[in-house]
């Protein structure tokens, strides 16, 4: 019979005596779009630029711990880790850099599609003249 200690899901003490759970990936289903969002790519893109969370949340302007657990929830939709942690910052994975051409390339797409929109609101003619004269 197995042992916790042979076991990589099973539950383990830590020094502190407290249990340490295994982190389980949650993944999408087969043939489904993975639940991931522009922010969190935004923020997987900065975190791989920057190699330090630290960097990269001063670059978002938003604290470090709600953009530690964007990786992290971001890796478990995924299934797959995209960064090694080091004392030093995160070092992207080779399932890392993949993700990060790709996500690159989404963010580009998206920005293109909003000026493409928003320049075809204007259409063919003069910008549009508002009631109140601007």
């Amino acid at each position: 019979m197995p042992t916790a200690a042979s076991c990589p899901a099973a539950p383990r003490e830590s020094n502190t005596g407290s249990v340490w759970l295994p982190r389980l990936p949650r993944r999408a289903a087969p043939g489904s779009i993975a639940g991931v969002s522009l922010s969190q790519l935004r923020s997987f893109v900065a975190v791989a630029e920057e190699g330090n969370v630290g960097r990269a949340a001063v670059r978002l302007h938003i604290a470090q711990p709600p953009l530690s657990r964007q990786i992290r929830a971001l890796e478990d939709e995924l299934g797959t880790r995209l960064f090694a942690r080091t004392p030093r910052g995160m070092a992207l994975l080779p399932q890392g850099q993949v993700f990060l051409e790709h996500a690159r390339a989404i963010l580009e797409a998206v920005e293109r599609a909003v000026v493409a929109a928003r320049e075809a609101s204007r259409g063919p003619g003069p910008a549009p003249r508002w009631a109140d004269g601007g």
